[in-house]
């Protein structure tokens, strides 16, 4: 018997286990190196944008190609009342100590822009839910004047996996899994910009949290997952040859005793 029949045409189902955990470990190791390097890519686009000039929501016509991933100040009050709640978001950082990120909500609120009939939704922050209570909302403050809000333009403030569209009566407060800036403009029945403004500005007077992790967070963990899949898929193959080779040895012996008598 040879080595190649051994290991292979005499191990069929253990030779294509191992090749599914093979092929299941590289593929998946290769994705996590593919995350790592989509965060380090958007990390050196939002650097190169940043660094252009800050545009203004006031004075200029901007778009959503325009405005994403930009540094854009807006004058004008906020709307408190047509506020929209979005649950089930992380902190942005977590608290010092802590390993796991608390859960709690984004909240987004409408800006009507100074001498424009014209509104900007706006990432405000981040607040604490009430673990026992879902519709106790955070206290948080909303200056009742004009103000000046500094933040970066994103097509929409992330999205949360969502059972089925929420699109019954709107209630107080207005707590949503996902936000939808076309439907908001239908509901208003107002013109507003094509993208959402991320405040920066951190203001801890307000009870909001603003303290964004930079895109490259999360890109050690992912080079700890690929190498943990990596580790399995070779754990896999080795498992395979190892115990094939001992299976060789063994039918190479039984082999030889049998010629010998």
């Amino acid at each position: 018997m040879n080595i190649f029949s051994s290991l292979i045409t005499g191990r069929i189902v253990a030779t294509l286990s191992a090749l599914a955990v093979i092929g299941i470990g590289c593929g998946a190791g290769v994705w996590q190196l593919n995350r790592a390097q989509q965060k380090i890519q958007l990390s050196d686009s939002l650097a190169a944008r940043f660094a252009l000039p800050v545009l203004n929501a006031n004075t200029e016509n901007l778009s959503l190609e325009v405005a994403t991933e930009r540094r854009i100040v807006a004058q004008g009050r906020f709307l408190p009342d047509q506020a929209v709640w979005l649950e089930n978001r992380p902190r942005p950082i977590p608290a010092s100590g802590s390993n796991t990120a608390q859960a709690g909500f984004y909240l987004m609120m409408p800006l009507s822009l100074d001498d424009q009939n014209r509104v900007l939704w706006v990432n405000r922050g981040w607040a604490p839910r009430n673990n026992e209570n879902r519709v106790q909302l955070p206290p948080i403050s909303t200056p009742e004047t004009a103000v000046v809000i500094e933040g970066v333009g994103f097509p929409h403030p992330g999205r949360v996996y969502a059972l089925g569209e929420q699109d019954g009566p709107i209630t107080q407060p207005r707590i949503e899994q996902n936000f939808d800036l076309a439907k908001e403009a239908t509901r208003h029945n107002w013109v507003q910009l094509p993208f959402i403004l991320r405040e920066s500005k951190a203001d801890s007077s307000d009870g909001l949290v603003r303290n964004w992790p930079s895109p490259t967070n999360g890109v050690d963990r992912h080079y700890a997952y690929a190498f943990q899949w990596f580790a399995l898929a070779l754990c896999g193959f080795l498992f395979w040859l190892i115990s094939g080779l001992i299976q060789y040895k063994r039918q190479r012996k039984d082999f030889g005793d049998e010629v010998e008598r």
